[in-house]
């Protein structure tokens, strides 16, 4: 496993990806960290942590500023990192900066990693910087690619949880829909609820429709600029938390009736989402294969929001390829 290393959610991601929370209780692991020059001294303190945690699968830590140590003869690639976006930045310039990062990692994935590692972008904007990182790894299938929703998943998750006074466990089929950014959309026309033993829809147990088509989806939408408006940080311990269902599902496949959330390559969906983009959507995974959810019916509400923000997608992959030709 290979990513960025030193930051928030890697601290947080590590421990419970070497105590075997993701890949199973028995699974031995090797944990490459990458990260770039300047960070190395940090990241020996980082391994210094792992060794002293004394965890008994971690067999070896390998900390690297080189890609070409980071992402040899990989299973499982984790990107975390990205070049974040500072004060007076356009998107566009974001884009492009990322483009040349994700290229560069694509491109060594490409060239060491096995050919059935899977591949999974958290670092933003996910969508996208993962369209990229795969198409400059034609050698690795599009479908091992995917990038990280499940965030918002779980957010969804646990704000019906919460409005309803259950655990988060009692939800189950909300999707996200899209870009991981704020013209994401969070769905749950499709989601039920267990409620005193009784499954139900969630429209039918909240029964409050204004809601759920205006601050629910707000809240779900814009909880990341929240928590960082609180904690004067970006999400690190739920997004951390969220990388590893995403992984461990990807690993031992999805329960038996329920989707989950997850930004993969859209060719072939029955859901009027052009090709060729990155985009969210629900999937049920067995035997380390996704497969789209087929067959929901799509409202009027629905199909409004899922275009808006393959839009986005397109227009972010327009710009994206633009600097892919000259990076």
């Amino acid at each position: 496993m290979s990513f960025p290393s030193a930051g928030q959610i890697a601290y947080s991601l590590l421990y419970s990806i070497a105590k075997g929370d993701v890949f199973g209780k028995d699974q031995p692991l090797v944990l490459v960290l990458l990260d770039i020059t300047p960070m190395m001294t940090v990241l020996e303190g980082v391994v210094m942590e792992l060794q002293d945690c004394a965890l008994p699968l971690l067999r070896e830590v390998i900390p690297t500023d080189k890609e070409e140590v980071a992402f040899k003869d990989l299973d499982v690639a984790i990107l975390v990192g990205s070049m974040p976006r500072r004060e007076g930045m356009e998107r566009k310039d974001l884009l492009k900066a990322n483009v040349k990062i994700f290229k560069s990692q694509g491109a060594a994935l490409d060239k060491y990693a096995k050919k059935t590692v899977k591949v999974v972008v958290v670092g933003n904007p996910a969508n996208t910087n993962c369209l990229i990182a795969s198409k400059s790894a034609p050698s690795i299938p599009k479908e091992n690619f995917s990038c990280l929703t499940r965030l918002d998943h779980n957010r969804a998750k646990s704000q019906i949880a919460l409005k309803l006074g259950v655990t988060a466990n009692d939800v189950k089929n909300v999707i996200i829909w899209g870009n991981h950014s704020s013209t994401q959309y969070p769905d749950v026309n499709h989601a039920k609820v267990n409620v005193k033993g009784k499954e139900v829809g969630v429209y039918e147990a909240i029964k409050d429709d204004s809601w759920l088509k205006g601050d629910f989806i707000l809240t779900v939408q814009q909880r990341g600029a929240a928590v960082i408006k609180a904690r004067k940080l970006s999400s690190a311990m739920s997004a951390a938390k969220a990388i590893c269902d995403h992984v461990r599902d990807i690993w031992f496949g999805t329960p038996a009736g329920e989707f989950v959330s997850m930004g993969v390559i859209s060719d072939g969906n029955s859901y009027g989402v052009p090709e060729d983009l990155l985009y969210s959507f629900p999937v049920v995974i067995k035997d380390k294969t996704w497969k789209f959810v087929e067959g929901l019916p799509i409202n009027d509400f629905s199909r409004e929001k899922m275009d808006l923000t393959a839009k986005e997608l397109t227009e972010e992959k327009e710009t994206a390829v633009e600097f892919l030709s000259s990076a």
